[in-house]
């Protein structure tokens, strides 16, 4: 089905708090030149510690109001793409809802962890070519700090926190959309987990204390082979060739698997936009944050042509292919 939907504005957030690796030093046995070398980070943003994924979900989309001039009193729809929402319920959503007072929506969390923004912008886009749907506030928020554990040296030099938010619109004219693919591999979720009620998986046990626990190797293998086919499949899909794409924007998990994913899909590093060394890796945040950067830096411009893609927990992954078309007013 063609897609009848198209991203009209766009704004970001990340809290001030910087946890530089230096700063790492002094928490846990670790040094800048063993991050660098196998991260690519120098430096992550961390919500204070009565800032959630809400607060920063907020400040994002008062930056996408201030930055386009946008009313949000007519959204129908409410999307946000989180793995940490402040409560189990009332979703993140739905406080969305409530702070900006939009008397007439639905509201509603999706988790796919890492993917969360490529699956977000799916579902958005379905909703509104089906026509269930005109106006959506889609948002992606993450506050990763609060599930890390910072005296395990091989997670806590990873992760950080921000918050982006699209509005995505139904343009019969001009759509955005070109073509989505997604896939699940369900098997390899004890790769990386946060436990809540059940403390096993698959009939072993995890670790129960509810922060986020991840084997990095096993992921990185997983994403190294499965995001070149994806992407592959994406192109297909589209019926475009890895010349017509302008950036390649994939979930900043690591600069070391990014590249690795880069030379396997052969695609070049410098149509690459990233968001891993100075804000770490964000999760369903990490994509929109490096177009962000891309924007700032110049580089990003309307009509370009994106192809992003996510990866993360479950295992699931996700991509999409799109027309930039949002000028700052």
């Amino acid at each position: 089905m063609q897609s009848k939907a198209r991203i009209t504005a766009f704004g970001t957030y990340v809290p001030e708090k910087r946890l530089t690796n230096e700063d790492l030093e002094k928490m846990v046995d670790t040094n800048n030149e063993w991050i660098v070398q196998r991260t690519g980070m120098k430096e992550r943003r961390i919500a204070a510690e009565n800032e959630f994924s809400s607060t920063l979900a907020l400040r994002a989309v008062e930056n996408l109001i201030k930055r386009y001039k946008k009313d949000v009193s007519d959204v129908d729809c409410i999307i946000v793409a989180t793995s940490t929402p402040d409560y189990t319920f009332p979703n993140v959503a739905s406080q969305i809802q409530k702070h900006f007072q939009i008397k007439q929506t639905g509201a509603m969390d999706l988790n796919s962890a890492c993917a969360g923004f490529t699956y977000g912008l799916h579902v958005a886009n379905g909703l509104i070519t089906s026509g269930l749907h005109r106006k959506i506030l889609f948002v992606a928020a993450e506050t990763l700090s609060k599930i890390t554990d910072y005296t395990d040296r091989t997670t806590c030099i990873l992760f950080g926190d921000g918050a982006a938010a699209v509005i995505v619109e139904r343009d019969d004219e001009m759509p955005g959309f070109i073509a989505s693919h997604m896939g699940t591999y369900g098997e390899g979720g004890s790769h990386v987990y946060s436990t809540n009620l059940s403390t096993t998986m698959q009939g072993q046990p995890l670790n129960p204390s509810g922060m986020l626990v991840q084997n990095g190797r096993e992921v990185y293998k997983w994403a190294s082979r499965t995001l070149p086919s994806g992407i592959n499949e994406l192109l297909h899909k589209a019926g475009l060739k890895k010349d017509d794409i302008d950036w390649f924007i994939p979930h900043s998990a690591n600069l070391r698997m990014i590249e690795s994913i880069c030379e396997k899909s052969e695609i070049s590093l410098e149509k690459t936009l990233t968001s891993v060394e100075y804000l770490g890796n964000t999760s369903s945040v990490s994509i929109p944050l490096a177009m962000q950067l891309g924007i700032d830096e110049g580089k990003l411009k309307s009509g370009d042509t994106l192809l992003a893609y996510g990866f993360g927990g479950g295992l699931t992954h996700a991509g999409v292919i799109l027309k930039w078309d949002v000028e700052d007013v």
